[in-house]
């Protein structure tokens, strides 16, 4: 049986936050979003010391073989907070091994330590293997996804 060690990413991590981002780049065939070269090692590693913002990677025999980016959203209505689950990819070599399963479940550890509410998640119609595996571990509901683009204020006068 494989051993499965996963890691929260923290400040000094700057390298495996890149490799997570190959990783990222090369599941969603997205180079241009997730490339390796961008953003420098001082922002990168401010934004691995926020607690709201949650990396887990998944290394088999020390190699970086997943990983998910996750924030945590605190909440006005009620003193909780939910934790959105933006990112998941397996390296495709090592699929079907419970990895997405650890990543998610360690996850689901943290929701609990910070209180949260929730962890919820979006998966695209025909993205298959994210709906069964969001299927097996939780609850579905049918919502309708927007992306509402930035707007830049009127200049006045």
């Amino acid at each position: 049986m494989t051993t499965i060690a996963i890691q929260r990413l923290a400040t000094d991590d700057v390298e495996a936050a890149r490799d997570l981002n190959a990783l990222y780049a090369d599941a969603f065939a997205d180079h241009e979003t997730y490339r390796r070269d961008h953003p420098d090692d001082a922002w990168l590693a401010r934004q691995l010391g926020k607690d709201a913002i949650i990396l887990l990677v998944a290394r088999i025999d020390g190699r970086i073989v997943g990983g998910l980016t996750a924030y945590e959203l605190p909440k006005f209505e009620a003193a909780r907070s939910e934790i959105y689950l933006y990112d998941l990819a397996v390296c495709a070599s090592v699929r079907r091994r419970g990895v997405a399963t650890a990543l998610i479940t360690e996850l689901q550890h943290i929701a609990a330590e910070t209180g949260a509410w929730a962890v919820f998640v979006q998966a695209d119609y025909g993205d298959d293997p994210a709906v069964a595996i969001y299927t097996k571990l939780g609850v579905r509901a049918d919502v309708l996804h927007f992306d509402l683009p930035p707007l830049p204020r009127a200049k006045e006068g």
